[in-house]
Formats: structure tokens, sequence, C-alpha cells
């Protein structure tokens, strides 16, 4: 028996004709890439995606068909996200940081008819024009006074063509199974693979990173997404805020620690987002300030571990409060987000700060277990190790256009779980602590080291900024960790004062076998070190050592 309710579904247009509706008068504030600071209302933004859809209707886009972007966070990318998806075709955001050779690929695999992309992004564009087979236009997301020359034949003007459309427009109503919008996974080897999401999927994600236990937002929040709308679609942020009435604050192109904090302050900024390096900066800028952003209450870090050392940062220098999650871009990206129970106020610092960086506790909707190698399941007791595997509505079934699959994926859907290639502890709480990526894991005669713990040990000497541990090959232990460094600025550590320091964190047999200082650690696309690159060059460093 089914029960006797409206079908009406989940579809992404019905966001931002929500928030309009309801909280109308809201704010979207925008650092543009022109550089002014540009203001609307949710009501405003809701008008122009609507004449973003029948420019897409002008241009013959039909149900499906995908459209890129290339672009910072801002309101007109905002307005693509909506006016797109709304429409009926896909939103396919692309990561600027990528090689070109891989945007190119990207573009090509996806099959994109136009290409909306933010003046920064012109010469890159310009690069690899030529190599882009399904590319009917592309649109330069500015006014006609910033319209740039170009070889790339008739270009558009994106005020140019909302000017000249209506915003009448009615959003049709269809499967909210179809497809919405669509990410490329910044995979380190092959080529990238894409994970299309529904219209279900994006909303029912974005209601569950709204919740008082995730990022808790609401009418009297105002949030700024530092991680990027071409990074798993800023963590589904620019969905959750409008349905809550959230003010929105975009940073454009200034990432970096003063710019944020002149924006957070100004704007009365409540909460952001982003990876760990993006905080390390930001702490440099409240230092030099003495103070945090006044409405600053807690930030959220995700994309690699954090350690403890920003954590107490946060807290004990500045009064906020550090919320971890995890993701990946298969989980549309939130899987679970770190916020603690009433009852961890009565733990020590130390204690609690332990508790913080773990990964949290999943979302509801999602579902989380470790396997062993044998793929049993393994208990949550905190201690017991292994691989991470999850469901829910928003985890992909299935990478898009299967034929770019590597051998990851061959094995990567198993009886409805995705294998995340990660390892974990789940505890008795439902907390869960990546403990390290399954590649990463250093297996030393016999006996597995975490690279993530000896990494987070690291950057608690006071002089270290960053740290990276790889597994590289010794003649009588097979592997033996080495730890590199950077230096936090003004300083000059003594590799035996950190030798020393670790000795005080973990277990003798765990010490790296040489620690290197470096200037600088090789980041991805997403803020991730890249470790392959550092496990080839230093892949027979201990080789040459007794």
């Amino acid at each position: 028996m089914l029960g006797l309710m409206m079908g009406k579904p989940l579809l992404i247009s019905s966001i931002l004709q929500h928030g309009a509706e309801v909280y109308g008068e809201q704010e979207i504030v925008s650092r543009s890439v022109e550089g002014d600071l540009h203001r609307y209302s949710y009501s405003k933004a809701h008008q122009r995606a609507k004449r973003l859809a029948n420019v897409l209707k002008k241009f013959g886009i039909e149900r499906g068909d995908r459209m890129a972007t290339l672009a910072w966070n801002g309101y007109r990318h905002f307005e693509i996200y909506y006016g797109v998806s709304g429409f009926g075709a896909v939103c396919h955001t692309i990561n600027p940081r990528l090689h070109p050779s891989q945007i190119a690929y990207i573009l090509n695999h996806a099959e994109d008819k136009y290409l909306f992309v933010d003046l920064t992004f012109m010469p890159l564009i310009e690069a690899v024009h030529e190599h882009l087979e399904a590319l009917q236009g592309v649109v330069v997301l500015t006014d006609r006074a910033h319209m740039p020359e170009s070889k790339i034949p008739g270009l558009h003007c994106y005020e140019d063509l909302l000017e000249a459309s209506s915003e009448q427009f009615h959003w049709p109503e269809f499967d909210e199974n179809s497809a919405s919008s669509l990410c490329y996974t910044s995979g380190t080897t092959g080529n990238p693979k894409g994970v299309l999401y529904s219209h279900r999927s994006t909303l029912l994600h974005s209601m569950a990173i709204a919740l008082p236990q995730a990022m808790n937002l609401s009418e009297k929040s105002v949030v700024l997404p530092v991680v990027p709308m071409f990074h798993v679609n800023a963590w589904g942020i620019p969905y959750a805020t409008p349905f809550t009435g959230t003010k929105l604050v975009n940073p454009g192109p200034k990432l970096d620690g003063n710019s944020l904090w002149d924006l957070m302050e100004a704007e009365g900024v409540t909460a952001s987002a982003g990876v760990p390096t993006i905080w390390l900066d930001l702490l440099r800028a409240m230092r030099e300030q003495g103070r945090a952003p006044e409405k600053l209450k807690f930030v959220v870090i995700g994309g690699s571990a954090v350690p403890k050392s920003m954590v107490k940062a946060f807290e004990q220098g500045f009064g906020v409060e550090v919320r971890q999650g995890w993701g990946m871009t298969e989980t549309s990206p939130v899987g679970t987000i770190n916020v603690i129970k009433d009852s961890h106020l009565d733990l020590s610092d130390d204690e609690r700060h332990d508790v913080q960086i773990k990964q949290g506790r999943k979302l509801f909707g999602v579902d989380l277990k470790i396997v062993d190698d044998d793929d049993a399941p393994l208990p949550h007791d905190g201690r017991t190790q292994g691989e991470l595997k999850i469901r829910g509505p928003w985890v992909c079934s299935s990478y898009f256009k299967q034929d770019n699959a590597d051998e990851h994926s061959d094995r990567a859907w198993k009886d409805g779980w995705f294998s995340t290639g990660d390892v974990a502890t789940i505890d008795a709480e439902g907390y869960m602590q990546i403990t390290d990526r399954v590649k990463d894991m250093i297996k030393s005669g016999g006996e597995w080291i975490s690279s993530i713990d000896l990494e987070n040990a690291a950057t608690g000497h006071p002089e270290v900024a960053m740290a990276a541990v790889i597994g590289v090959s010794h003649e009588k232990w097979d592997e033996r960790p080495l730890l590199l460094i950077v230096a936090k600025e003004g300083t000059s550590p003594d590799m035996a004062s950190v030798r020393d320091y670790l000795s005080a964190q973990v277990a003798k047999w765990w010490l790296p076998d040489d620690i290197i200082l470096v200037e600088s650690l090789p980041l991805g696309a997403t803020g991730k070190i890249l470790k392959n690159r550092l496990r080839e060059e230093y892949k027979d460093h201990l080789m040459i050592k007794d």
C-alpha cells in the first residue's frame, strides 16, 4: 500500500524559489573579479537565474546538456548553479587548478556545449580552446565594459545576454533523479573521473549539512565558503543557504588571509568552510590583527586531516570552534561532520581536542562501516582500523561514462557500498577517524604506521608549518617513514629537536628514519599534498643509508 501524498519532485529550482519568496531581501555579497563588492538579494538572484534559463533556451540547449563553468565564488556563478540545473541542463564545474591537458580532457569527455568563464581564466581557455571538440560557445562572466580581446571567435558577454532576456520563466518539473550537476575527481593517477549528481541527491545533501549538528545554518547565520564553487559544489553551501535564509558571502579570487579577515569582519561572518592550507594564512592574519573577525563562531575544515595544533590555535588563541568534516567528490561531498557533544565539555582541553581531530559522525541518511581485507565488517571500538565504506542517497553509484574508470572503480562498488580508499576507525559513539589512505599506509617490518598520525604530531612542533610523511623503500624493513617539513616563517627548526619532539608523541619504531627541511610541499588542485610526487622523488632516499 502506498501513502496518499503529493508527488512533488525535489528539484534545485525550488531551493532558490523558496529563498526568493521567504527570504527575498536576504543578501548575497560577492567580491568580484573586476574588484568591486557586489550586493543583491535572493529575490534578485532568482530573477537573474530565470533570465539565464531563457538564454539557454535561445541557445537551443536541451535537458541533459552539459554546461561548463570556470569561475570563482561569486554571484554570477551562483546564478549559473540555479539557472542551468533549474532549466534541466547539467551544471559542470571545472577546477582551474588542474593541468590544462586535464581541463581539455574533462571538457571533451563531458561534451560541454557552452563554457561560462571568469576573466581570470581566459588565458587558460585560450590555450586549450582549439582542442575542445563539442564546445559551441564561450560566455565571459563580466559586463560589456570589461570584455577582453581574445582570439576565441564569437565570445558572448554574460551581462549582455541577461539584459536581452526576459525574467519571465516557469521552472519546469521533471524527474527528481535527473542529473543536475557534474564534478570530476582530481585523481592523481589516470584521467579524472566524473561524478554525476541528481536533483534529489543535491537537495537531500543540502538539507543534511544545514542541520544544527552540521553547519547550523539559519536566517541568523552569515556564511563565507572559502572552499571554491569549482570544487565539489563548494561542499553544498550555495544550495544550503537559500532555503535556510542564510546570508551568503562570496570571497571571489582573493583567498589570502588578510582579504578573508577583512571580508569576514565587514560582513559579520559567523561561519566559514575550507581546506587546512587556507586556514594557516587566516590564522597568520588573525595573529597580526590580534583577534578573530568579531562575529566568527566556527570554521568547517575538510579536504585533509586537521592537526591538533590548528584546533588549539583557533580555540585557545581566538575562541573559534573547529568543526572537521570528511567526504569525497563521490559523496557530494559531505559524509561526516564533527560537532562535539555536551559530555565532551567536561573533558580536559587535550582530551576534547583528541575528539575534535576525528572526522566526526555520519550525517543522517549516510551509513558507514569498516572492513578487513576479506571485506568482513570490523568492530566500532575506536581502535580497530579497516577500509572505510559508505552508502547513502548522495553517494554515487558509478562514474559518468564508465570508459574512464581505473582499477579502483572495478572494486569500488560491492553489495551497494562504495569503497572510499580511506583507512579508518569508528568508536562506540559513532565518531569516525581517518587513519590514512590505503595507498599511504606505511608497512614497516610487517607492522602498519599511519602517515597522518605522524604528520599531525610533527605539525605540533612550534616551528613546523606543514609536514608530509611518505613510506620509502628500505633494505631491511621493506618500508620506513620519511618526514618532510616546511618551517614556519622566521624559524629554522633543528632536525634533532623535531625528532626529540616526536619521540614524546609516537612509538619509537614509528620515528622517521630521516627528516628533511623543504621550502614547500607540492599541492594538488584541491590543496592536498601530492604524496605520489614525493614518493617518486624520494623513492631511493633510504636505500643508500646504513
